[in-house]
């Protein structure tokens, strides 16, 4: 770990100078990146238009958005891109929006409107899963491996509070009985179709949900 220091300022940075904390991240910071990063003539409109983007996306969806979803949500080519970003294109637009592209997606925030002030973990952390990707040891879960775990099932836009509420309640259920209630018992305890819960977790109930819950019904 190490500092960045511009103007009146000083932020916690990694080893690749990106800021650790997702929730320190002012314009400043990315006002002083674009010099490290030789941007020249300073950040232009058009750099400030990716830069809000991928900082909305993440604060909206806790994923820092691909390149080419990127450029079409902004009607820019790639070449568009690599102009106002050289060297890097989104490591280095995401770098001065303070995130880290590493993976397509950061584990500053579950993004919950409860839980604003979870720690930072660490990209290296690791989990323990079988075969079929469900955790293995069910008191090893936390809040960054439902999110990771929906990155890579590829639910749109993420993890929100109605999948949050499934979640919670399969934690909850299990912790109290030891066992994964059936789809039914779930559906009717959240008052939620079986159509709405499909839209949720596209994978499946046992699949998407319970898996990203890190629990396994088998």
């Amino acid at each position: 770990m190490s500092s960045f220091k511009y103007k009146d300022r000083e932020y916690e940075i990694d080893a690749d100078g990106f800021l650790l904390d997702f929730k320190k991240w002012d314009e400043q910071f990315a006002e002083g990146m674009a010099i490290e990063a030789g941007i020249e003539g300073g950040l232009t409109d058009a750099h400030w238009r990716i830069i809000h983007y991928i900082h909305d996306m993440l604060k909206k969806t806790g994923i820092c958005p691909v390149i080419y979803k990127t450029c079409r949500d902004n009607d820019l080519g790639l070449d568009d891109l690599r102009k106002l970003f050289p060297g890097g294109c989104l490591r280095r637009a995401c770098k001065l929006a303070g995130v880290t592209y590493r993976e397509g997606y950061i584990g500053h925030s579950r993004l919950l409107a409860s839980a604003h002030d979870i720690e930072p973990v660490s990209l290296n952390k690791a989990y323990n899963v079988d075969v079929c990707g469900f955790l293995v040891e069910p008191t090893d879960w936390d809040e960054h491996f439902a999110v990771f775990k929906a990155f890579e099932m590829k639910i749109p836009e993420g993890l929100t509070k109605r999948h949050w509420q499934i979640i919670e309640y399969l934690r909850k259920m299990f912790d109290s009985s030891g066992k994964v209630p059936p789809i039914y018992e779930t559906c009717e305890a959240n008052r939620i179709t079986i159509e709405e819960l499909e839209k949720l977790f596209p994978d499946g109930y046992h699949r998407g949900a319970v898996k990203i819950a890190g629990l396994n019904a088998r």
